[in-house]
């Protein structure tokens, strides 16, 4: 499922993407475009062609069953920061192996999972504040499909048909309970937050017009509003990165963050990239303190390391010693 960012992103963050959007038009604008004329190759001839760029590979029938099972493409991804320069060239550093493409791959794959479980706690929590506070403090069950409530008439419109899509084809027993039980047109809120998308959900929080709702949740979390909103955005966009199986490892995010005017709860202090996925994981870090203040995703982060030990840290944005930062501790 790709991402719709104008239901994940808050409007400043929506504007920074229009702003890349416009840029990248304008690069293809200017770019001499040129036919495909690529051609399939099979797994067999990739590794030949990969040698020939100077890779090693000491088991051929091994580097031919990945290539045949996983794809050229989507290794090529972590074979692309071990060409020499210029990368035009496509030429291999010295000694790189496809041992090392695949243990790339194998460490990215267990960093996704790592990231999807702790992102999970944080999702299902941000859905409990959001259905609980809304509802006690409008005094209204059915809230969430009200536009009374919502300040952008338009993106409630949007809203409200991707719950009714949701609703036409969920297979969830509660719903069609609810459906075969009471005359309302839609459940209340408390269900229909347990099948909506995570992005569909922030995009409800965003959208809604009484600011003490807004200001009651986030500062459940220790946060502003509008930093609330773009963090939440980042922990989506990275859900679905780990959901849709994307490339986390050595990743560059389009999204900066929206930093908090005053934080009271331990945060980092080293001089951070906020495109980087150690930013990434902060965030993540962050939440997990507040719902589970005795998570163990340090633990989880070091034993990951401790099994990929090749893995270089500084290209992933961490800094040295980011586990002795208070947030870590």
């Amino acid at each position: 499922m790709s991402i719709d960012y104008s239901y994940l992103c808050s409007t400043r963050t929506r504007q920074a993407s229009q702003r890349c959007s416009n840029v990248r038009v304008f690069f293809y604008t200017m770019t001499k475009r040129i036919p495909f004329v690529k051609t399939y190759a099979t797994p067999k001839a990739l590794v030949q062609l990969l040698k020939a760029r100077g890779m090693k590979i000491t088991d051929e029938g091994k580097a031919e069953h990945y290539l045949a099972h996983i794809g050229y493409y989507r290794l090529s991804a972590y074979m692309h920061p071990l060409l020499s320069t210029p990368k035009g060239q496509k030429l291999f550093k010295q000694g790189v192996t496809f041992d090392k493409v695949m243990m790339l791959y194998k460490f990215d794959k267990k960093l996704r999972l790592l990231l999807f479980n702790e992102i999970e706690k944080i999702e299902i929590a941000v859905r409990c504040a959001i259905v609980n506070f809304g509802t006690k403090i409008l005094d209204d069950p059915f809230w969430m499909t009200n536009g009374r409530y919502f300040s952008d008439p338009s993106r409630f419109r949007r809203t409200k048909h991707l719950i009714e899509d949701e609703l036409n084809h969920t297979k969830e027993d509660f719903i069609h309970h609810f459906k075969k039980s009471y005359i309302n047109q839609y459940p209340p809120s408390w269900m229909l937050a347990e099948i909506l998308p995570f992005g569909v959900v922030t995009n409800i929080y965003s959208n809604i017009k009484n600011k003490r709702i807004k200001k009651s949740i986030a500062q459940s979390f220790g946060l502003q509003i509008s930093p609330f909103e773009s963090w939440l955005t980042i922990v989506a966009v990275t859900r679905n990165s780990c959901c849709h199986h994307a490339r986390i490892w050595n990743r560059v995010f389009s999204i900066r963050a929206t930093m908090p005017i005053r934080i009271e709860r331990p945060w980092i202090t080293l001089p951070t990239d906020p495109l980087k996925v150690y930013f990434d994981l902060c965030i993540i870090k962050y939440f997990l303190d507040v719902i589970s203040p005795n998570n163990d995703m340090l633990h989880k982060m070091n034993h990951l390391f401790a099994t990929f030990p090749e893995i270089d840290k500084v290209a992933l944005g961490f800094p040295k010693g980011w586990e002795n930062e208070p947030l870590w501790k």
